[in-house]
């Protein structure tokens, strides 16, 4: 059994990024895992100060809900983030959150298996290189850390238009497989 950690950085009701985490959760559970979901779109998250102080304290210096969230990144063996493709990259908050999450560098952090489940009006396999290039970054200095999927649904706008598309399926089956 894993502890699976599941971030939605959407910050629209009923979104589409939304809709294949709660399906990459689903499939996990149903899978004997222990599985967490977080959605960021109630929660308050201030920007990096990049003041660096938690390099040595391995603590975030700003008092909000990232400190909790990067506690919960740091004891999951697995790590989800579901994003919605803005300008051809993920979300504001899904970045604010990464970056928040650098008390993690340096520390005896669980996770080795990172996945990305994302969504966008445009289709093409190319919409989601940036996001998943910038999740990479971040990524490659955890070397314990590997980028272990994705799963991709363009041609979706508005909320719920997702519905009956394969990448929930997929989402399910690559939950079901960590």
């Amino acid at each position: 059994m894993k502890k699976v950690l599941v971030i939605s950085t959407s910050p629209r009701v009923r979104s589409n990024s939304h809709a294949l985490a709660e399906e990459f959760a689903r499939g996990a559970k149903d899978s004997g895992n222990e599985v967490e979901l977080i959605t960021l779109r109630d929660k308050n998250l201030k920007f990096c100060q990049g003041c660096l102080a938690c390099v040595d304290t391995h603590r975030c210096v700003i008092r909000d809900d990232a400190p909790g969230i990067t506690e919960k990144m740091h004891d999951a063996d697995v790590i989800v983030w579901a994003t919605p493709i803005y300008y051809y990259e993920m979300s504001g908050q899904m970045k604010t959150m990464i970056d928040r999450g650098n008390p993690l560098f340096g520390s005896d952090y669980r996770f080795k298996e990172i996945y990305m489940l994302s969504a966008a009006a445009e289709d093409g396999s190319e919409v989601p290189e940036r996001a998943v290039s910038g999740l990479q970054g971040w990524i490659d200095c955890f070397e314990r850390a590997s980028l272990a999927g994705t799963v991709f649904a363009g041609g979706v706008t508005a909320p719920g238009e997702i519905e009956g598309t394969d990448a929930l399926s997929e989402a399910y089956n690559m939950g079901g497989n960590v």
